[in-house]
């Protein structure tokens, strides 16, 4: 299983309008970055990743899966964007904020530290395990 990191304003598609999908879950979709489209084309169904809050409150509320592989994107006519299909699984006990993630030094080389604007990223194994604690959510 990989990890990774799924950044959505809240005000735009926040986690309460994510878990609304229940099961079916939702297209990730709208991404128009090469980088974050070839991060959803290497997912595979199961693989897990944060759902989170940029813009003003920074900090990482659930936990997402990959439900559909990477696939057309329905919001454009464009072949080269693709997107894959994400459920809510669970939101975090204590939501983990970008400024707690920068203070950790075992994040430090984390993609959200160094490359912040990318909107899909992975997250490396150690990673999610320390955030998972952070978060008090069961790896």
């Amino acid at each position: 299983m990989a990890y990774w990191l799924f950044k959505s304003e809240p005000e735009t598609w926040g986690w309460d309008d994510q878990v609304a999908k229940g099961d079916a879950g939702e297209e990730w979709n709208g991404v128009r970055n090469y980088q974050a489209r070839n991060n959803m084309r290497a997912m595979a169904i199961g693989d897990r990743g944060f759902f989170y809050h940029s813009n003003k409150t920074r900090e990482i509320v659930g936990v997402v899966e990959v439900i559909a592989l990477s696939h057309p994107d329905s919001t454009t006519d464009d072949p080269r964007w693709d997107c894959v299909d994400i459920k809510a699984v669970h939101p975090v006990v204590t939501p983990v904020s970008l400024d707690q993630i920068k203070a950790h030094p075992e994040l430090s080389e984390m993609v959200l530290v160094k490359s912040s604007r990318l909107s899909v990223q992975p997250v490396r194994e150690h990673e999610w395990n320390i955030i998972c604690a952070l978060a008090g959510i069961d790896v």
